[in-house]
């Protein structure tokens, strides 16, 4: 069956600015004609395609025609520049990435991206557990993830490993770990998690053989804050090199025993043969394989 690019456009537009309304903006058409698009294409279709909420999203339909809108942009600009019919700047690319990421390497990454392509970048900040949900939904068109196996319709490229080490303030390892990193001062000492969803200090808990469910658990969710908070003696933490190296360095933190955590990353965008995404995927391996250890 087929679905008009207007269409899909129309539903996008609405899980984007959250609203009819908002789509209405947008697209620059009138809200009516906003819920007359949608209502044609749900009918067309047979299925719900939008929830009502504030903000509206995307059912499991819409998640699809969702996707499809995202490939008939990209197709659709990349096509224009070829014929020279539109600039490059056109383009609204949203990716996904994790915050650890966001905060190190990423940007400079698609520095050159930005200065050459003039895109809109749309960044959305996710651990990287879940940044391959976005992808399967149709909300970003890449994502770095810790997923290795491909989601339908998208290729793989692998990053490289980011490597996490157990790292605390020198006044936090005199109060609560002075005889080490024991069982038992670990199941007592306070740990900072990023938020309720992020499990690698639980992780390494367990792989230290201390009970994850004992410690005080505080939540600081935002990368460089996270950092700040273990700088600060809140607890202790698994920071990367990149945020780590310049304290321990310093004596502001000290490194605990126990391993280091690595977590894999992949580069996963939709398989469709497009020069932006292509530009963009080199510009991220390049950096991250740069940045990263060997996976």
């Amino acid at each position: 069956m087929w679905i008009p690019p207007d269409l899909a456009e129309t539903v996008a537009a609405i899980v984007d600015e959250g609203s009819l309304d908002g789509a209405a903006r947008a697209l620059r058409i009138t809200p009516s004609a906003v819920s007359q698009r949608l209502r044609a294409l749900e009918g067309q279709l047979g299925r719900v395609l939008v929830v009502r909420s504030k903000p509206a999203r995307a059912t499991e339909a819409g998640a699809v025609v969702l996707r499809l809108a995202r490939q008939y942009a990209l197709l659709r600009h990349d096509a224009g520049v070829a014929l020279g019919l539109e600039g490059p700047g056109r383009m609204r690319v949203p990716i996904a990435v994790n915050s650890d990421s966001l905060a190190t390497w990423f940007l400079p990454a698609l520095q050159r991206i930005a200065h050459t392509h003039d895109v809109a970048l749309e960044l959305h900040r996710d651990d990287q557990d879940h940044t391959a949900a976005l992808l399967e939904g149709g909300t970003v068109t890449a994502a770095v993830t810790s997923q290795r196996d491909p989601i339908a319709g998208c290729t793989v490229t692998g990053l490289g490993a980011t490597v996490y080490h157990p790292v605390a303030s020198p006044g936090f390892v005199a109060r609560w770990l002075p005889g080490g990193a024991t069982p038992a001062a670990l199941a007592e000492a306070p740990v900072v998690d990023y938020d309720r969803t992020d499990d690698l200090q639980t992780r390494w808990l367990i792989a230290c053989g201390a009970d994850p469910s004992r410690p005080p658990r505080h939540y600081v969710p935002a990368s460089e804050d996270y950092a700040t908070a273990v700088r600060l003696g809140f607890g202790w933490g698994l920071l990367p090199p990149l945020q780590a190296q310049a304290a321990l360095d310093e004596g502001r933190l000290v490194r605990l025993d126990g391993p280091a955590m690595r977590v894999p990353l992949y580069w996963q965008q939709w398989n469709l043969r497009s020069p932006l995404l292509e530009d963009i995927r080199a510009a991220v391996v390049e950096a991250a394989r740069a940045a990263l250890e060997p996976a």
